[in-house]
């Protein structure tokens, strides 16, 4: 049976009792997974999320939870029902790559995924799961926190994730807002959630040492981080890779020596908004580095304060 295409309606307040969302993936957002994209409640060409921020895109229909990269996809994250209820809908066998504008998916946008039914007339999707992971069937009885299958790369993404869309009576709600009135962000309410799930308008996702600055594809799967390096290698680089930026914001990256002093210290403007990126920055090695255990720090700015940061390391021998 063929998913149904996302809708593009977003709810006007609710009229009936909505269900109550268990988490629908088995990391933590902010730890080991991430929220990427909320509903898009901007009725124009715009978007907006329902924080007024601008980490979503036009006319996204439901919310993003996306892996630090393929590694861990493939390592296997599972995806869960959020609320009890009868599978609609499922749908399996497609391939986990990168989509590209020049492909057509004859409308299976949604990917492998799984529609359950819940009382009256609400319903959840979950899409982009992983190539034959679905691990229920059409009309069974699932429980909140059944096993649905796993995050994948199948459908519209280039990114592995779950695209959760919770509809009432075919219409989109927005699960963190869904007392809002179209179009309105900022609106205080409760979300759907049993468990609070903060806001985050962006963030670092990894951040790591290499020999030399490292290609975008080799970040994104999971491979560029070096727990090791030579003392005579070419460069010492510490990387970060993040999500939401906005223009203006800044990522400073610093890399302190064995013995405490400062190596390297420097900070990388962004000009534009984007989904992700990375920065980069490092020394190349002309005489050799002093061997032993350098620390890194990748912090972000936004309006000349601290918002996100992480702490990485590499052994040099």
């Amino acid at each position: 049976m063929r998913l149904p295409l996302l809708l593009v309606l977003i709810a006007s307040p609710l009229a009936a009792e909505p269900p109550r969302l268990a988490l629908p993936v088995d990391c933590t957002p902010g730890e080991t997974c991430h929220i990427q994209s909320y509903v898009d409640i901007d009725p124009t060409d715009g978007a907006l999320d329902h924080a007024c921020g601008t980490l979503s895109y036009d006319t996204h229909k439901g919310t993003d939870f996306a892996l630090p990269d393929l590694a861990t996809m493939v390592a296997g994250v599972n995806v869960l029902a959020a609320a009890p209820g009868r599978v609609q809908a499922v749908r399996d066998g497609m391939a986990d790559v990168l989509y590209t504008e020049a492909e057509d998916l004859g409308g299976q946008d949604c990917g492998n995924g799984v529609v359950i039914a819940h009382p009256d007339g609400w319903e959840t999707q979950y899409c982009h799961l992983r190539q034959g992971s679905v691990a229920v069937r059409e009309g069974q009885e699932v429980a909140a926190g059944t096993r649905l299958g796993r995050i994948g790369l199948s459908g519209r993404t280039q990114f592995p994730h779950l695209h959760l869309s919770v509809r009432h009576e075919g219409r989109v709600i927005d699960p963190f807002a869904p007392d809002a009135a179209p179009g309105q962000c900022g609106a205080p309410g409760e979300s759907l959630f049993e468990t609070p799930l903060p806001y985050r308008s962006g963030g670092l996702i990894a951040a790591g040492f290499a020999a030399e600055v490292p290609d975008y594809a080799a970040i994104k799967a999971g491979t560029a981080a070096a727990p090791a390096l030579g003392a005579k290698g070419p460069a010492l680089v510490i990387w970060g890779f993040a999500y939401g930026s906005r223009p203006g914001d800044v990522m400073r990256l610093t890399i302190t020596q064995p013995d405490g002093t400062t190596y390297l210290s420097t900070e990388a403007g962004i000009d534009r908004q984007q989904a992700q990126y990375f920065r980069a920055a490092g020394k190349r090695i002309r005489r050799g580095l002093r061997p032993g255990r350098y620390a890194g720090t990748v912090t972000l700015l936004r309006d000349g304060r601290p918002y996100d940061s992480r702490e990485t390391a590499v052994i040099v021998r």
